[in-house]
């Protein structure tokens, strides 16, 4: 596809990806805004946006609710604040009597400010499971049986022993019900021998394999997973969709929540350890794309998406970055040991460097979805 496809195909992905991106936002925020309320701070702004105000109106507890015209981002300000970032104003706060301080954010104990700043990643997490949960209440899950079709030749399978209508009971102790659990520990496994068992003309036989390390396109991008090498027997008789009642639903939905946060996870700490490579980043405009090809598949999928992408930001905003929730949690943690909190000189210089990291991981995201386009 050529880039002015591409582009085409973002330009047309945009009301979809700002919706996806405004669900994910919103309930980022609201976590900050309603535990913020809960301990009793005066919440003067909750933004959906920044830039100019399109639209706004007032609550009765003085909170201005705004629309703004740059729909990447939002923020909730606190009384007191500086700006969206909770950055404290400590001259006007100086200059508030005490009545007035303890309406504040920096009025508050630790405690209270920790609580008001993971709330919102935690908003994220919570978002997720309900999208996931309505998902498999409404419309079940496809279940495929794992029973092998094919052994790719030269493969982790092949050499394991595999053959064709082996169904497979059990990876590494875990019973699985679908060729999507043994697919989903396979690729979080590459290099790492397990054992299955399998299903052979009516009894057990334990295999030893160990998934190879393979390239492969994902919704989101290119990554590094692990492949055993073989191929589902993709056959009426071996797919059915499995319906599920609401608290069934609620713990699947758990399950698949945990599930992403232990592959971000995985990814995170491949980076550092230097496993994984940048390239795998994806930025705006192929999250644009994928919110257009989810949009067409239906809304189910686009909700998916949805859940996916508040998850990825929970937990982006969970690194303890300063100017990231997990950045403020770190200050937090040390005024909490310490007594007092840092210098403010030192937490201004530790904002402008997660500034800097922040907007860096950006501009690397976009530039990997530009190299995407061109090829």
């Amino acid at each position: 596809m050529s880039i002015t496809a591409h582009l085409a195909s973002a330009a047309g992905s945009i009301l979809p990806f700002l919706f996806v991106l405004s669900i994910v936002v919103f309930f980022h925020e609201m976590g900050h805004f309603l535990i913020g309320r809960l301990c009793g701070v005066k919440v003067d702004t909750f933004s959906l946006g920044f830039g100019p105000e399109i639209a706004h109106f007032i609550d009765r507890w003085g909170t201005r609710w705004r629309l703004a015209a740059l729909p990447l981002g939002g923020y909730v300000k606190f009384h007191g604040d500086a700006n969206g970032a909770s950055m404290t104003d400590t001259e006007a706060v100086t200059a508030m009597p005490a009545a007035e301080k303890k309406v504040t954010f920096f009025g508050q104990s630790v405690w209270k400010r920790a609580a008001i700043v993971a709330a919102g990643p935690l908003a994220n997490f919570v978002l997720a499971i309900v999208i996931f949960t309505g998902i498999f209440a409404i419309h079940g899950r496809g279940v495929l049986v794992p029973q092998v079709a094919k052994i790719s030749h030269d493969s982790a399978a092949e050499a394991a022993g595999f053959r064709p209508d082996d169904v497979i009971v059990s990876v590494d102790g875990r019973k699985v019900d679908s060729f999507e659990d043994v697919q989903r520990i396979v690729q979080g496994s590459s290099g790492v021998p397990l054992s299955f068992v399998v299903a052979r003309q009516g009894r057990d036989v334990t295999l030893v394999a160990t998934p190879r390390r393979r390239s492969m396109t994902t919704a989101i991008g290119l990554s590094d997973v692990g492949v055993l090498g073989v191929e589902a027997k993709a056959t009426s008789d071996n797919w059915h969709i499995q319906r599920y009642g609401v608290v069934q639903s609620f713990e699947l939905a758990t399950g698949e929540t945990w599930y992403i946060i232990e592959q971000t996870g995985a990814y995170a700490r491949g980076l550092i350890l230097g496993r994984e490579s940048t390239d795998q980043l994806s930025g705006p405009i192929r999250i644009a794309e994928v919110s257009g090809e989810m949009a067409k598949v239906g809304f189910a999928a686009l909700l998916n998406l949805a859940a996916v992408l508040s998850i990825s930001i929970g937990i982006l905003n969970l690194l303890p970055i300063p100017l990231l929730d997990g950045g403020h949690l770190v200050y937090y943690a040390i005024e909490a040991v310490r007594g007092k909190a840092l210098n403010e000189k030192i937490q201004q210089v530790g904002f402008r460097i997660g500034l800097t990291f922040v907007l860096g991981l950006m501009i690397l995201a976009t530039y990997n979805d530009i190299l995407r386009l061109t090829k």
